[in-house]
């Protein structure tokens, strides 16, 4: 009797799996094509973008932590970290990369000694400027098979996947 059961488990999957392939073959592809379909694109964007940005010298947290300061101006080590998905450990050994290398200063808050606040030196600031300008770039040449519209309607669809996941996020 356990091994009719086992069979019958391994049918069900099986005929499931076939059932998935032929929804997907057919058009009614659902949710879980258009999840495959946004990460395939995102690892392209990303991997398409991380070599332009690489070839100005940074990697992309680096480029991340540099474009959120040109972006919001000086900050709080502890702030940067969430704002470009870096631990607080993560943080901090980037923050010490940037600093040897001339491209930020790290200063003590004069409000709380605690708090270590992080900006851009003036050759921190040409340099994400520059390389900014080309990821922006780039970032056009990938985008132009969209018109302004289908553009703004990207833009506004994946804001909403993306709150609707954070509220998810929030609620576990």
């Amino acid at each position: 009797m356990l091994g009719v059961n086992h069979i019958c488990i391994k049918i069900i999957d099986v005929v499931y799996f076939w059932e998935i392939q032929v929804s997907m073959t057919r058009g009614n592809q659902g949710t879980d094509h258009v999840w495959i379909v946004m990460m395939k694109a995102m690892r392209a964007l990303t991997r398409y973008a991380a070599a332009g940005i690489e070839e100005t010298g940074l990697g992309l947290s680096d480029f991340g932590v540099l474009e959120l300061l040109l972006r919001k101006g000086p900050l709080p080590v502890n702030t940067i970290g969430p704002m470009v998905d870096l631990t607080p450990g993560s943080i901090s050994i980037a923050v010490d990369r940037l600093v040897a290398k001339g491209l930020v200063s790290r200063v003590e808050s004069a409000e709380d000694r605690r708090v270590r606040i992080v900006a851009l030196t003036p050759r921190g600031k040409d340099l994400i400027v520059s390389a900014f300008r080309k990821h922006s770039g780039q970032m056009k040449r990938v985008l132009s098979e969209l018109s302004p519209e289908e553009l703004r309607d990207l833009e506004v669809k994946l804001k909403k996947v993306g709150k609707r996941a954070a509220a998810l996020i929030e609620e576990s």
